[in-house]
């Protein structure tokens, strides 16, 4: 049985994610954002002529770029960049959490997407959102401890993708993540200020995460600080040689149910059932017209595909390249983003639960 120390540190995303947040006030205003944009840098535009790895972080990218040059497919990289973001970007990243994947197929020339998003545990209802009281519960109180922990997607996603598209063997592409928990790395000035951040929202409250984020005398680690996560290194170790299963179905899964039930506070409702049960869905991509480009992305549950697909179709009925970067321009993809987010608010959801009009909403006329 693998300890709760280890499965909180593991998952990365589940009690982390949702109440790390970093400031930027000028970002935005809005306090209820689980996590808020650190700084923005303009930079000019890149080629490459064979391949281009981009992620959230540099070390993240440097593991990709590696298996890429070593010979690896694009699903060989994205594994071990998967891997390598949950240790050096736990607020954000994990195998705790949940993911969507567009793989282009070159040979084939066909776009693939999967849904490997979370999903809500059998036994919940709309009324975990509502206290004891009667009332309405606040947006921190529903999302912090066990209670808020989805079924985790992640880890099955990049089983299935690598096992139709990996030419690297899977327990190699977890190598770079499980050297870098064991070695350690760098705290990014954005992960430090999400911990400070989450300080004040109670992340100190739970014990595993005040061990690993915060200091002895409970201030939160600070940029250019070092952290070891053995524990994390000890469970790659475990899924890099009994593949996804033991996360899913073993030792790891008891772990998970074990401490996510039995958080002090908002104790979870995730059964090993919910567990063994999780399946990754292969869905059609949303691709939309635009000038001399088709331009697709993830349909749902995700909003995104069908959101830049409506923010495009109206715009394309203006002449933006005659507008420059003016103040009309501005105006008009301002107007094209409100319009396209009311109807995300309205008519976007899972699908697999509530009927989506995908087509109408991307529909030219």
């Amino acid at each position: 049985m693998v300890s709760i120390y280890k499965v909180l540190l593991n998952l990365g995303i589940i009690f982390v994610s949702y109440f790390l947040g970093v400031d930027n006030t000028q970002a935005s205003e809005n306090k209820d954002q689980p996590e808020r944009g650190y700084a923005r840098e303009v930079k000019g535009a890149v080629t490459a002529d064979k391949f281009m790895v981009s992620t959230a972080n540099p070390i993240a990218t440097k593991a990709g770029y590696k298996v890429l040059l070593s010979g690896g497919s694009a699903i060989d990289a994205v594994v071990a960049i998967q891997m390598v973001l949950n240790v050096v970007e736990p607020q954000s990243s994990g195998i705790g959490g949940g993911a969507f994947i567009l793989y282009w197929d070159a040979k084939k020339q066909q776009l693939y997407s999967f849904d490997g998003r979370e999903t809500a545990p059998k036994s919940l209802n709309s009324s975990y959102f509502i206290a004891r009281d009667g009332r309405k519960k606040s947006f921190w109180d529903a999302v912090q401890g066990g209670g808020s922990v989805g079924v985790p997607g992640t880890l099955r996603l990049m089983e299935l993708v690598h096992q139709r598209y990996g030419i690297v063997s899977w327990s190699e592409l977890f190598q770079p993540a499980i050297q870098i928990a064991r070695e350690g790395f760098v705290v990014s000035p954005r992960l430090a200020k999400s911990i400070s951040r989450a300080q004040k929202r109670g992340l100190d409250r739970f014990p595993v995460a005040r061990a690993y984020f915060f200091n002895k005398d409970l201030t939160p680690k600070l940029a250019n600080s070092r952290l070891v996560n053995l524990p994390l290194a000890e469970t790659f170790g475990l899924i890099s040689r009994s593949g996804a299963n033991i996360f899913y179905e073993g030792s790891l899964a008891h772990s998970i149910v074990t401490s996510v039930s039995k958080t002090k506070f908002n104790p979870g409702h995730l059964t090993l059932d919910d567990l063994a049960s999780y399946q990754v869905k292969e869905r059609k991509p949303v691709c939309v017209p635009y000038k001399d480009y088709e331009v697709c992305g993830m349909g749902s549950p995700s909003s995104g595909g069908l959101t830049v697909g409506q923010i495009l179709g109206i715009l394309e009925n203006f002449d933006l390249e005659k507008q420059g970067s003016s103040l009309k321009a501005a105006h008009l993809f301002i107007e094209a983003s409100k319009l396209a987010y009311a109807d995300r608010n309205l008519y976007m959801a899972d699908k697999d639960f509530i009927e989506v009009p995908e087509i109408g909403l991307i529909d030219k006329e």
